[in-house]
């Protein structure tokens, strides 16, 4: 895979000072630009801009690292699912979550990084996942909960993916997106059948909604002002909208799906604007959001000490299977001199 070292300025004002490109890198560079422009696909030999290499392996990274961690919030109701219906529907829904965070780790890897650097990462808390998963899951409703508004706003921000610049993330994100739409189904008729059930089971719903509102419209990121790498993300086709536009989508999303419900959001300033044709809302939290981001949320430490275990727990298979496969290549290798010598 070729990559160049810098990449070329758009103007003046934004690098003063530039290396001059190769002859390599200029004609590569040319053609990076060409297939952007074209809205095409990038693909892991193509010839990239660094700072479009970094952009990917943060973003996917984390993307993985949030299906990764976000399996425990769920993984600890499976043992107290009120049936076994609900019990094997949410073990496959975790297990789904788990082959998503190995789909892209599988992707972030074509642009040069390792799993093993990824992970090293995450459980030394240098990397970051998304803050959704720092709240606590207290009733049986969040399961529902986090099924119609977290994965909704997961598809919400996942589907325009679908279409992403660099090929292997796009491809990724397809297989995704329809498993996800099984997670958001499941979610909204665990709401349903609460939302209908006794005083206590509709009480406990509608407490899950609240709860969890804030932080699921928080999930697509700062506004827009705030959001140091969405403007050039999109400039590069990466990501297609912008965190307020597919924010402002998924607040029209639930207004309507939660007159199914029969249940009410906590923002009586949700409304549809006839003149910009965007749902508004009203204002959220975002000190809240940079303390969970940082490090100080309600499960930050939980969630991180229980992911450091299970890897520390884990190594023996991980070396096991290493051994194997360096065990089956000398065969192999030794099978070819053989066959060679004869």
């Amino acid at each position: 895979m070729q990559q160049g070292g810098r990449s070329a300025p758009r103007n003046a004002a934004e690098a003063p000072v530039v290396e001059a490109l190769s002859a390599e890198d200029a004609a590569g560079l040319e053609n990076f630009d060409r297939i952007i422009a074209k809205d095409s696909r990038v693909e892991p030999r193509d010839w990239m801009p660094e700072a479009y290499r970094r952009s990917l392996v943060r973003q996917i990274s984390q993307h993985a690292h949030s299906e990764i961690i976000g399996m425990q919030p769920e993984a600890n109701w499976i043992t107290r699912a009120p049936s076994l219906k609900r019990k094997s529907i949410l073990m496959a829904k975790v297990q789904d979550e788990a082959g998503h965070g190995l789909y892209l780790y599988s992707a972030a890897e074509t642009l040069g990084t390792t799993r093993d650097d990824m992970m090293d990462a995450l459980v030394a808390g240098k990397a970051r996942y998304s803050s959704i998963f720092n709240y606590p899951t207290v009733t049986w409703a969040d399961m529902g909960a986090i099924g119609w508004m977290v994965d909704g706003a997961a598809i919400c921000n996942q589907v325009p993916l679908c279409r992403a610049s660099y090929g292997p993330y796009g491809r990724a994100m397809v297989r995704v997106c329809k498993e996800e739409s099984f997670h958001q189904r499941q979610g909204f008729e665990i709401l349903l059948e609460l939302a209908n059930g006794t005083p206590e089971q509709r009480a406990m719903a509608q407490d899950a909604v609240n709860r969890w509102y804030a932080p699921s419209l928080m999930m697509f990121g700062p506004p827009d002002d705030d959001s140091p790498n969405s403007k050039q993300s999109m400039a590069w086709n990466i990501k297609r909208f912008s965190n307020d536009e597919l924010r402002s989508r998924f607040v029209g999303m639930l207004a309507e799906q939660v007159k199914v419900l029969g249940l009410e959001l906590p923002d009586d300033q949700v409304r549809f604007d006839a003149d910009t044709k965007k749902w508004e809302y009203g204002p959220l939290d975002w000190e809240e959001f940079k303390e969970v981001l940082a490090g100080r949320g309600p499960c930050n430490a939980q969630r991180l000490e229980r992911r450091r275990s299970a890897h520390e727990d884990g190594a023996w298979v991980r070396e096991a299977a290493a051994a194997y496969a360096e065990k089956q290549a000398a065969q192999h290798t030794a099978a070819n001199a053989q066959k060679a010598a004869a």
